[in-house]
Order: structure tokens, then sequence, then C-alpha cells
């Protein structure tokens, strides 16, 4: 039954190799069970609930990309959309998490009303491709440097602004090593290396507080009370309703906070699956990926099931690489994947007490450090491409702020080509876009 449904023979695969794949997609996405509650938290939400949101969110996500697009692809709550959900949208913004809840929501409505319309190569095309590339590293470096401050290894300074922290404090020293152990495992080509480094770097942490080097920081590793419960946090759920009511009260909010999540949500989302449709070979004559609409269709229902279980937008991860390599073709693999994230809800003491921030930076840098290797593709040599995604890039970090970034090299793309003679190759969008981040920025509408 399961032959004649995934087509095991017609995509070259197995039941057994199929397994194989979804749990060590399993293992290389797991890392995103001690980073988001640890994110979300600064947020204002409990770690606790999000825990529940994230694991079961992303295994019924999981489940319908199996199922519906039989794809071998994994869905979680996103790496940068959720930096961009805490920082931005609750932090920068000044909205509660239920407003923010409520904005996902929203965003990934409209996500799904572009992908049933075929607004999808429309929107592709509007946006030049050198600068989705600048924003996709930009929120690399962003990543990076909140992993890096999460741990006190960059500290606040009153005369630079920032700084290099104690190294030897154990935060930042576990931090450290944790990242190095990391590193080394992804240039040895160890499959879930993000995640074995967080278990390698929980441990090493274990040992730090048993031996009394600090003991008793809430950023350091400790030996939970209990492995398993069966009592679950759902106070999240559901809590994007009431946050409704304070999303509309200001629509240039509203369009900026939507905008943001869509943006990000869609080409990351894109660039996503069509390089592991392309890594399946499900790729036609034409070039054109097969089956790539009901992908897009998965994730954006994955969105929504992201905001009513509790937390951030959830979408395809690039990790399902991983067990693409090992031969994972078809969507029971996703379907493994979701099941062990449903079952990994009754081990939340366990991953809540192992994965503080001082072990979970290591993830945040490392995969900083992928987002980063895009840039290779950025056209340098074009002033207009090269100074909109610089500015893109230092602004986002600087400002602490995704969305102001994604404003600011909006802004220098659409002045340089009306520098240079060539507004007419501007869109209509393109000088829509301008006039809003124009408003958002400097009157703060």
């Amino acid at each position: 039954m399961l032959d004649n449904y995934f087509n095991y023979k017609e995509n070259g695969t197995d039941f057994k190799t199929e397994i194989i794949a979804g749990i060590t997609t399993f293992l290389a996405m797991a890392y995103i069970l001690g980073v988001n509650p640890t994110m979300l938290a600064e947020g204002g939400m409990p770690a606790t609930g999000v825990f529940f949101a994230t694991a079961l969110s992303s295994g019924i996500a999981c489940i319908i990309m199996g199922l519906v697009s039989k794809y071998p692809v994994g869905l979680a709550p996103g790496m940068g959309l959720n930096a961009l959900f805490t920082y931005t949208i609750i932090l920068e913004m000044g909205n509660t998490w239920e407003t923010a809840l409520a904005a996902v929501f929203v965003s990934s409505v409209v996500f799904l009303i572009i992908t049933i319309s075929g607004l999808r190569e429309k929107i592709l095309n509007m946006i030049p491709n050198d600068l989705k590339l600048g924003i996709g590293a930009g929120i690399g470096f962003f990543l990076a440097f909140l992993g890096l401050k999460s741990c006190g290894i960059i500290i606040s300074d009153p005369s630079t602004f920032v700084a290099m922290g104690s190294l030897i404090s154990p935060p930042a020293l576990l931090a450290l090593i944790g990242i190095l152990i990391t590193l080394i495992f992804y240039v040895q080509r160890v499959p879930a290396a993000v995640f074995f480094g967080l278990v390698a770097t929980a441990i090493i942490g274990l040992i730090f507080t048993f031996f009394g080097f600090g003991v008793g920081n809430v950023l350091m590793p400790s030996i939970p009370s209990q492995i398993v419960s069966f009592n679950v946090d759902t106070s999240l759920f559901g809590g994007f309703a009431r946050g409704f009511g304070q999303l509309f009260t200001n629509i240039p909010n509203l369009i900026i906070m939507v905008f943001s999540l869509v943006f990000v949500t869609f080409f990351d989302t894109t660039g996503t699956l069509m390089t592991v449709g392309r890594q399946c070979g499900f790729v036609d004559d034409d070039g054109n990926t097969k089956g790539i609409e009901k992908a897009f269709l998965s994730d954006a229902v994955a969105g929504i099931i992201g905001s009513v279980c509790g937390t951030s937008t959830v979408t395809a991860y690039v990790e399902s690489a991983i067990g693409i390599g090992i031969g994972g073709r078809t969507g029971l693999t996703a379907i493994v994947t979701g099941i062990l994230f449903i079952l990994s809800i009754f081990i939340s003491p366990l991953i809540l007490s192992l994965f503080t921030s001082s072990v979970t930076a290591a993830a945040l840098v490392i995969v900083g450090i992928l987002m980063i290797g895009q840039l290779k593709e950025v056209n340098w040599n074009s002033l207009v491409i090269s100074a909109s995604v610089f500015i893109t890039i230092i602004i986002m970090v600087l400002s602490y702020s995704i969305s102001i970034g994604i404003a600011w090299g909006f802004l220098v793309y659409a002045i340089g080509t009306i520098a240079r003679g060539k507004y007419k190759e501007m869109g209509i969008e393109i000088w829509i876009l301008s006039i809003i981040f124009l408003l958002y920025l400097f009157f703060g509408l």
C-alpha cells in the first residue's frame, strides 16, 4: 500500500531507506526544539509552551508535507523568522506576543492565497535576486550576532557600544567550545552536525555544572528533575486570536509586520523547496520542479498551524537535504520526521534543561555561517547592488531589526536605480514598497 502511494521504485528508494532518511532529517532539525523556546522566551512567551507549540506544529506540518506533496522535506519554525518574530515584531516594534502570533496567522493566510492564486512567479520576478540573497545573508549575520550575544561572548559597552566579554566566564566558554565542536563536525561532514554539536555541548555543560563551574547560572545546562513528562503546556494554543484586536488598530504597523513575514517566508521557502526538489530529481525537461505547487501549499498551511499552536512561522528546512543525501525521496521521509517531532513532546524537561542559551549559541552561529554563503552569488560588479546588499546587512545587524534592514536595502536599491537613469526598469510594485518603507523609516508610520 505504501509502495503504491509513494512509488518507491519509481523514485529509486525503498521503505528502509525512507525510514532512515526520516530519522536523519529529524536529528538534523532537532536543534530547533532547544533554540526556539530560548529565543521566543525573550519575547515574553513561556518556554514550556513554545516547546510544545514547536514540536506539535513541526510534527503536523511534516506529516502534511509528506502526505500532500510527497516531498521528503521537514518543516519547523524557521530560523530567521523566529528572530524576526521576537526581536523585531515584539521587542523592537513593541507588540505583544499575542499580536505577533496574529501577524503570523495573517501572513500565512496571505502566503496561502498567493500560492493558490498563482502569484508566486510574479512576486519572484518583482524582487531583484541579489537583494533576496542579501536579505538571507543579513539574517545569517543577525542570527550569529544573537548567538554570540546570548552567551556573553559579545557584550554591551558604554564606550564602543559592543565589546568582547570574558571568555573564561562559564556561559561564554561553554558556547565557544560548542561553536568549535559543531564547526569541526561540519568540516568532517558529520550527519546532523548541529544536533550532535548541541548534545556534545550540553554534556560538557553538565560536567561544568557538576564540578561547580557556573553552577546556578541560568545560561548553563542543569540536571533535569525528570526526563519524561506527560504534562504539556498548551497555554499558547489559540493565543493568536487574542492579538487580532491590537493587530488592526495600526494599519501601517500591520503592513510592515505582514510584509516582512511574507517576504522572508516566501523567498526562504522558494529557495529551499526548489533546491531539494532538484536534489531529488523532481525536474522536468523544461527545468521546472515537479510538484512544487503542492509543496508550497503544504508550507503555507504549516504557517497557519504554527500560529494556532503558538509559535513563529513554520517553514521548510534546508536541513532536509541531509536526509535526501542518504536516499530519502518520498513523503514517507517527512512523515517519519513528523512523528519523531510529536514524540519529542514527552521529553520536554530533558530538552529545556539541557538546551540553554550557552548551548544553543553554537546552532545560531553555525546556521548563520551557512546562510551567508549565498553572498557568493551576488553581482558585486554592480555598485547599486553591492550598496543595497551591504546596507541591508549592516543596518539589519546594527539596528537589531530585520525589517529595518530590509527597508533600507529597498530604498538604496530604488535610489541607486533612479540615479542610473533606469527608473523605468522598476516595476510599480517596487515604487509602492519604497514609499511604504520611506514612511516607515522616517515617520514611524
